[in-house]
């Protein structure tokens, strides 16, 4: 049986179907490192997500996958925070406008309930837990911005055409790959888990 972890090289699964996520975690993580999806390894069905913190869901979600494979793995949930609705979405920010989490309904809901009101502050969080030999570890990020008025850019996925990071004068959508993997909550929080796994 393959050793699944080794000094030099590391896989680890990413639980996520989400292939935007695994571009941007692999692209942070960098060399020396292996993302496995679970549909590789024949796990397809939606993983459960009924915390009621986004702490609550990574870990639920990272345990499902472990407990199918007994395989190292991380799991993220990420939240959208809006002052102006009291932090909604939050642990509903990819089924905010139902359960088949279409971004685009998502973005015209929170565009509908803001209306025109100020302030438009709001931030992204990320919670990952990281199982590894059985050990679980904990590691978060938070980016800091603002709701635009309406979609801007092309790129990106979920709410980064209408969020604009502090000190940018453009959105998620509208910035490199690389620019937003430096400043983004999930960038902060991977390359956390990153620097521990390498230590």
């Amino acid at each position: 049986m393959e050793i699944f972890r080794t000094f030099e090289h590391m896989k680890l699964v990413f639980a996520t179907a989400n292939p935007g996520k695994i571009r941007e975690a692999q692209e942070i993580l960098g060399e020396g490192f292996e993302l496995v999806t679970p549909a590789s390894l024949g796990i397809t069905e939606d993983i459960p997500e009924t915390g009621s913190t986004l702490r609550e869901n990574s870990r639920q979600k990272a345990d499902y996958i472990y407990n199918k494979t007994g395989l190292d793995c991380f799991a993220d949930d990420s939240g959208l925070e809006v002052d102006l609705l009291d932090g909604a979405p939050g642990v509903e920010t990819a089924r905010y406008a139902g359960a088949d989490k279409n971004p685009q309904a998502n973005i015209a809901k929170l565009l509908r309930e803001m209306g025109g009101r100020e302030p438009r502050t709001a931030r992204f969080r990320t919670c990952v837990t990281l199982i590894i030999n059985g050990g679980y570890h904990y590691f978060d990020g938070v980016m800091e911005g603002s709701i635009g008025y309406v979609c801007k850019g092309e790129g990106g996925f979920g709410y980064d055409p209408i969020f604009t990071p502090e000190g940018y004068d453009r959105t998620n959508a509208e910035l490199g790959e690389e620019e937003k993997n430096a400043i983004s909550h999930r960038g902060k929080a991977l390359r956390a888990m990153a620097a521990y796994l390498k230590k």
